[in-house]
């Protein structure tokens, strides 16, 4: 009896040696997770940026080559770059862009879960492999231009359409949570990448028209 009574006491000192254990991991795992996930919205920022600078490139490249000039400015023979882009057909942009982009990859942000990645960009892809608007009037001579960013624009508070959005001085623009959150990232015609709030992105907007002969200006959202 008392040999039973002494492995009972064992294994029950087991169970609850055991209890502790699943507690203290439960508890480690809760205060870990917070940390994980920011690390990984922190991870997919800095990747969207560095793909924002990559995009930005990419049109300096072709202005190079091309008489100064964006391909959104252009009449291209069998592709008619600035009457597509003027339609709101986002992605015949960056198909005309392909050489000197590289690969599609860097047009999806690793953030936006509604949206493809592309590994090409032949047959099938689309503006749902693409996470950032572009600005079709945007110019290197007006460097305070926004020239594209992440889609998740709203403007006048409600989330923008995808399409042609005509945005002016009076207009409110601002970001809704899906990708980012309230801060997301935009590219400048100078060649700069910001980080910018909602406020920030609202004082952009103003300043887009700042020095140039336009009161409006045209962002293609995908």
């Amino acid at each position: 009896m008392k040999t039973r009574s002494n492995k009972g006491r064992i294994q029950a000192f087991n169970s609850l040696e055991l209890l502790v254990v699943l507690v203290a991991m439960a508890v480690l795992a809760a205060m870990l997770l917070p940390a994980l996930s920011a690390a990984k919205r922190k991870n997919a920022r800095i990747n969207c940026v560095n793909n924002l600078h990559e995009i930005t490139t990419a049109f300096r490249v072709w202005e190079g080559d091309n008489g100064d000039k964006y391909p959104m400015t252009m009449i291209l023979t069998n592709n008619e770059t600035m009457r597509l882009v003027g339609n709101g057909n986002a992605y015949l942009l960056w198909q005309t862009m392909s050489n000197e982009l590289g690969t599609p990859k860097v047009l999806h942000c690793p953030a936006d879960i509604k949206r493809v990645q592309a590994t090409s960009f032949a047959t099938g892809f689309g503006d749902a492999n693409i996470s950032y608007f572009l600005n079709p009037d945007a110019s290197e001579n007006f460097p305070n231009m926004i020239m594209d960013g992440d889609r998740n624009l709203t403007l006048d508070g409600v989330p923008v359409k995808p399409g042609i959005v005509t945005v002016s001085s009076t207009n409110s623009l601002g970001w809704t949570d899906e990708i980012h959150g309230r801060v997301s990232n935009i590219s400048m015609a100078d060649g700069s990448v910001q980080q910018m709030t909602t406020a920030g992105l609202n004082a952009a907007a103003v300043n887009a028209t700042n020095g140039t002969d336009v009161t409006t200006f045209r962002l293609v959202v995908p």
